[in-house]
């Protein structure tokens, strides 16, 4: 039968399937074990709950392939149909496998909620310059396409005249070191990506650096408290000025970091394809994405050695 240990023995397939190598599988699953029995008391202590906690039936898998379902799941983003061909479950086992799977997961990777929290608890310049490397934080928009609404009011309010389709969006902030500090709960596909930010906007230190495309015309009207950096905008029938022109290619390079951060997101194609799940569940699937995102460039960071 498929499982991760059979698996693990083919390093790139691993990869492929899931996004981790097997090593940083075998480092997430002993964080998401931790916190699974507490999640899982949780779940099952629920007021309309009849039977009580270990009456029932028990999961056919271990954790672990649990965890490889889930992995997978959001890599390929291919049905419940196939994965319960893969893993000889029957297609609804499979959905709840992943969903009671969820919230330990959550507690177990580095989310972006968990280091907005963090970032408020910085006292010093020096907390400061270390969570936020040369104190620059870059803001940008994403979206993602989703199936056409069956309400009215929401099949005109999700359509992205950008896109030509309907979609929502997310807004995410990171670090100059790609990790993602802060993700914005899901806004419908029409609304301009500035619209997004004077609602669901992280608040960072005054001191940061923080840079943004030309979607953020106005940022710096209406939070003139903090320090922001935008590129010029070239004005009809005028051309930009060379020193103009290598200040914008100058910040293209530091916005940059914002667009792999948003393309690691990407790889996992429940986040790039159309989205099939309900939307209520869209912000809980989209903070584990980047929180895995985070956990593989924490992960590269700590195998970089200082000479």
């Amino acid at each position: 039968m498929f499982n991760h240990t059979k698996l693990a023995k083919k390093p790139k397939q691993f990869l492929s399937i899931t996004g981790i190598t097997p090593q940083q599988f075998d480092s997430i699953s002993k964080e998401i074990q931790k916190q699974y029995k507490n999640t899982e008391e949780k779940r099952l202590s629920k007021q309309r709950r009849k039977r009580g906690i270990g009456a029932g039936r028990h999961f056919d898998h271990s954790i672990k392939d649990r965890i490889l379902m889930l992995l997978m799941y959001y890599r390929m983003y291919t049905t419940y149909d196939m994965l319960g061909m893969i893993f000889d479950l029957n297609k609804s086992n499979v959905m709840r496998d992943i969903r009671y799977l969820e919230p330990a997961v959550k507690q177990s990777i580095p989310i972006p909620a968990k280091k907005y929290a963090d970032s408020k608890k910085l006292k010093s310049m020096q907390e400061l310059q270390k969570f936020f490397p040369e104190l620059i934080a870059i803001t940008d928009a994403t979206e993602q396409p989703i199936p056409i609404p069956k309400n009215k009011k929401k099949r005109k309010t999700h359509y992205s005249g950008k896109k030509k389709k309907h979609t929502v969006q997310n807004q995410i902030t990171i670090n100059l070191d790609g990790i993602i500090i802060h993700k914005s709960t899901h806004s419908p596909g029409s609304y301009h990506d500035y619209k997004i930010y004077k609602s669901k906007h992280p608040v960072l230190s005054d001191q940061l650096l923080n840079f943004y495309d030309l979607g953020y015309l106005g940022v710096q009207k209406d939070f003139s408290r903090q320090i922001n950096i935008l590129p010029y905008k070239k004005k009809k029938g005028k051309q930009l000025t060379d020193s103009q022109k290598e200040w914008n290619k100058l910040q293209s390079k530091i916005r940059i970091k914002v667009e792999h951060a948003i393309a690691q997101i990407k790889k996992f194609r429940i986040s790039r394809d159309t989205f099939r799940n309900r939307l209520c569940r869209y912000d809980r699937i989209s903070e584990i994405v980047c929180g895995i995102v985070n956990f593989k460039e924490s992960w590269k960071q700590e195998l970089v050695v200082i000479p």
